[in-house]
């Protein structure tokens, strides 16, 4: 696909990857909607992106946000949903851990909301992440959103076409999600990125160039591609 005077709605995309992604698709002449709960983070944008507020859990809100731009060609999920619990299952609160799964559904509310509103040659991409298929000690919660979300995806792919459906999964990326600040962000990277074989954080930018290339590739469809610095081999 060249995205030059496509329309894109990118959900999430006010901020890290999304935000990332939204840039880069301006940059290539798209027309882009940013959607989040929290437009203002966007900051400062470039021409070509319109920021919104809605939230992906408010089915009413949303099928309306895509009623009221339709038709749209390229639709981005990077939206996190809600909070993630963190740590070993056994001890996890369960409420917690069913609580991550906010991003699953506020995905299968993108894909079922959506898609009826894209051109017939559209396409769509989900961000998942690299736990979905190797998972370290204290991250169930997402590993388990993660896989949830690439089967969704592998499920709905054959249901869709001509439209295309892709999952870009990222390993450890340097975005606003993490709340740390200066030396103690740059150790907690260092630590978890060592044994990686590029070992360091990826950027959003980065990410954003693997959702950028099965967006522009029509020969792609149904699969995840991973930005994770050899996270999966290491």
């Amino acid at each position: 696909m060249n995205v030059s005077g496509k329309k894109a709605l990118v959900i999430g995309g006010t901020s890290g990857i999304g935000l990332a992604a939204s840039k880069q698709l301006a940059a290539l002449g798209a027309t882009v909607v940013a959607v989040s709960r929290n437009p203002d983070r966007a900051g400062e944008i470039p021409k070509g992106i319109t920021l919104q507020a809605c939230d992906v859990l408010d089915r009413a809100a949303l099928g309306a946000l895509f009623k009221a731009h339709a038709p749209f060609d390229i639709l981005v999920g990077a939206a996190t949903g809600g909070t993630r619990a963190r740590g070993t299952f056994i001890d996890m609160d369960i409420e917690a851990y069913k609580a991550s799964f906010a991003k699953l559904w506020g995905y299968s509310n993108i894909l079922q909301l959506g898609v009826p509103h894209m051109s017939a040659d559209g396409t769509i991409v989900l961000v998942s992440g690299s736990p979905a298929r190797k998972s370290k000690p204290g991250q169930v919660a997402i590993a388990s959103v993660g896989g949830a979300v690439e089967a969704l995806v592998r499920a709905v792919a054959p249901e869709i076409v001509p439209r295309r459906l892709n999952v870009v999964a990222p390993g450890t990326i340097d975005t606003p999600m993490s709340s740390l600040k200066g030396a103690e962000r740059e150790e907690a990277y260092r630590k978890q990125t060592a044994k990686n074989l590029i070992p360091r954080a990826g950027t959003a930018d980065e990410v954003a160039q693997g959702i950028l290339f099965v967006i522009q590739n029509d020969f792609v469809t149904g699969t995840t591609v991973d930005v994770d610095g050899g996270w999966l081999l290491s």
